[in-house]
């Protein structure tokens, strides 16, 4: 079999990006010790327009979502990012923050004060968790992790700093979510035009954190979190997954290899019918 190269960019203007780097390659040298796969995967950090041409897929990490949209709008790569996830539709991953940027709509946020990228149609509350010294750790059962991949059934340590949260499921849209755009202290992403034979599909629960919401919800005026739906940390709409907690500051590597292991199989669909890009 000929080798595949695959490009997969990590946005580094801020954050956690070199994590994500180490646990990228490390989840590579896994992979090609027990694949019979060919695997040339080469990883970049990605800081500007012409960088992210060249990748097929990307991760966003955890860090200050404010922050990432400003220097992101700056370096004239907020639009990009948008083309690349909601237009091009290839495979994105947000951490924490990323979640945020690529949410259709994120609450407890001043108007003008935050830029989405979006593509997942949910509502996140930012920092929902609390603050820095509220940050906490708790084992979390992911059923998507193949038995492959996770074998001993052991639950992964997720790390929440400043965490968001699901708060809301919203109704698949091809544009603006524009009753979202009414709430108070809310933002929504703007409306890309989208590939003729796209259409929306629902979000997908990945992984919910039971109980911990619901004590809160008591403690925070905030909250307007649905009774099923307020502890969701995982979620994923076609291109896009998101995560509320850290994977890239364990040293767990399985969510990187399932995310890789998926990236490939978008990458072989669209091989069918795009060429990508050469770096």
């Amino acid at each position: 079999m000929t080798p595949v190269i695959l490009h997969i960019g990590v946005l580094a203007l801020q954050g956690a990006f070199f994590e994500h780097i180490k646990l990228l390659r490390q989840a590579v040298a896994q992979l090609r010790s027990v694949s019979e796969e060919a695997w040339n995967i080469v990883i970049l950090e990605v800081r500007t327009a012409n960088d992210l041409q060249c990748c097929e897929a990307l991760i966003i990490p955890g860090g200050e979502s404010t922050t990432v949209s400003l220097v992101a709008e700056r370096s004239n790569l907020l639009e990009p990012l948008r083309h690349f996830v909601k237009v091009l539709r290839k495979p994105t991953w947000g951490t924490c923050a990323g979640l945020i940027l690529l949410a259709e709509s994120a609450n407890r946020v001043k108007k003008g004060g935050q830029e989405l990228i979006g593509g997942l149609d949910v509502r996140v509350n930012r920092n929902y968790f609390g603050r820095q010294t509220e940050s906490f750790e708790a084992d979390l059962n992911l059923a998507f992790l193949p038995k492959e991949i996770s074998s001993d059934q052991e639950p992964f340590r997720g790390i929440f700093i400043r965490a968001p949260i699901v708060e809301k499921i919203l109704p698949p849209a091809s544009g603006e979510q524009k009753e979202e755009a009414v709430r108070d202290e809310t933002v929504i992403a703007p409306a890309k035009d989208i590939i003729h034979g796209q259409g929306s599909s629902p979000v997908e629960v990945m992984a919910t954190l039971p109980g911990r919401s619901k004590r809160l919800t008591e403690k925070l005026e905030t909250a307007d979190l649905d009774e099923e739906t307020g502890d969701i940390i995982a979620v994923r709409q076609r291109n896009v997954f998101g995560t509320s907690f850290h994977p890239e500051l364990t040293s767990d590597v399985r969510i990187h290899i399932w995310w890789l292991r998926e990236v490939l199989n978008a990458y072989l669909r669209r091989m069918s019918s795009d060429k990508p890009k050469e770096c």
